[in-house]
Formats: C-alpha cells, sequence, structure tokens
C-alpha cells in the first residue's frame, strides 16, 4: 500500500486537499506522513490538522507547529513569520492545540525516520548542504530519512565518506536501495524552488519507490481567505511564483 508523504502544509486547505485527491486518483494511500509545520503562514490551520488525525496518520512537529503553541520563542522568526503565527494561535481549538503540544521532534516508523529539520536540528536546521546531510546521516538509525523545513524537494544519497543531492524529477518514481538515503517532499502549501503548484510524494516502501508530484490548486482562494484574514500581503503573493 501507498504511503503519501506530506511537509510544510503550513495552513494551506485548498492545497492540501488537492494533494489528498491526486493521491487517491493515483491508487490511494494506506497512511499518511506528515513532516511537520502543517499550520502558520496560511489561512485554514485547523481544517489541515482535522485531516491529519485520521487512523495510521504520522507526524511530527514542525518549528510554526510549536510556535502557535507556546514552545518556541517568536523572536527566532521574520516578521511576517510570526505575525502569521501570532493569528494562528487564536484560531485553534483547545483540542488542536494539545495536538500539536503532543506531537513529537522526531519518530520512526518501519525503515524510516521522520523529522522536520534534520537529525542534528529536528526544529531550525535546513538540511541543504553537504555538511548537513553528514550530521543526519551520522545519527540515523533506519534505512531512510524524511525531512522537509526547507520546502524544496530533493534526494540525498550517502557516498563513502561524502553526500550527493539530487533534484527529483516529478512523475519519476525512484529505487530508493537499501539506503542511507534522506529524502524531502517539498511543500503541500508554500512551495519555494519555483512551481506554485503543491508538491508531495508518494512511496511504496515495500517496493523501493518514491514518486514526486505536483498538483495544482485554487491559489486565488487560499489568497483570497488570507487577505480577509488580514495576514501579510507578502505571504499571499509568494503563493503564485512558488518562492
Amino acid at each position: 500500500m501507498q504511503v503519501l508523504i506530506v511537509g510544510d502544509i503550513h495552513g494551506n486547505l485548498e492545497a492540501f486537499q488537492s494533494v489528498l485527491e491526486d493521491a487517491r486518483k493515483a491508487g490511494g494511500v494506506g497512511e499518511v506522513w506528515c513532516l511537520g509545520d502543517t499550520v502558520g503562514y496560511g489561512p485554514d490551520p485547523g481544517p489541515c490538522l482535522e485531516l491529519l488525525q485520521g487512523p495510521g496518520h504520522c507526524t511530527v512537529a514542525g518549528n510554526h507547529d510549536r510556535a502557535a503553541v507556546g514552545l518556541l520563542d517568536l523572536d527566532a522568526f521574520n516578521p511576517a513569520a510570526a505575525e502569521a503565527c501570532r493569528w494562528t494561535a487564536q484560531q485553534l481549538t483547545a483540542a488542536q492545540r494539545g495536538f500539536l503540544r503532543e506531537l513529537p521532534l522526531v519518530t520512526r516508523t518501519g525503515d524510516f525516520t521522520l523529522v522536520h529539520g534534520s537529525l542534528q536540528d529536528p526544529v531550525w536546521e535546513y538540511l541543504l548542504t553537504e555538511e548537513a546531510a553528514l550530521a543526519t546521516f551520522q545519527r540515523l538509525e533506519t534505512r531512510y530519512c524524511l525531512v522537509s523545513h526547507s520546502h524544496l524537494p530533493f534526494l540525498c544519497r550517502r557516498q563513502g565518506e561524502g553526500a550527493w543531492f539530487e533534484r527529483l524529477t516529478v512523475g519519476s518514481a525512484v529505487s530508493l536501495g537499501d539506503g542511507p538515503i534522506i529524502l524531502n517532499p517539498g511543500s503541500v502549501g508554500q512551495p519555494r524552488d519555483g512551481d506554485p503548484r503543491a508538491a508531495y510524494v508518494l512511496c511504496d516502501p515495500e517496493a523501493g519507490t518514491a514518486e514526486l508530484r505536483r498538483v495544482p490548486y485554487a491559489i486565488e482562494k487560499t489568497q483570497e481567505k488570507m487577505a480577509r484574514a488580514g495576514l501579510p500581503s507578502w505571504l499571499i503573493a509568494r503563493l503564485s511564483v512558488g518562492r
């Protein structure tokens, strides 16, 4: 059974719903693994959280998730992100706040370790360099590590004493092999690779394959909701360009 791997949903309900529908059309999924930052930036934090609380779903905490419930100081965020975090905190129910507070920083399921940033710094590190990748490989106790946070889809393989980053191609399944491998599915709700379509990965753990998929969604609807909520204009504009 396929696993849906998502990260950085960021309260973007239209994008998340489009991902779920696309995954259903692609054969369906047995489990959903979320790599953090379900909330923050976007206008629908509560509904996005509700979609993640079904049976078989596995979620870790991101920096925006922790900040929304007071577990992280907003001084570490840029002004627009901090403003969005404060707004997000006011939208959550007591049950949703409790859900976010209980999320682990790191969790394992089968051959996979899930974390938002990296195994060196689960909350804040952007795993984008060979040095950062090697630090996570040194701490990895399973075959594969799934990360998000940078909003950039990629695959990183250990090669001897080094690490090699590979850009994932949309619609082309890659073989995970025996590992170790670090995989980033990109961002559902706020892509930053120049492609505004929602990004996610479909994984078949038994076959050892992973496929990056992109799906368009109603960006204008999300932007209209953000404008009505008074969220920062920069956060609204960037959705159109995927940056």
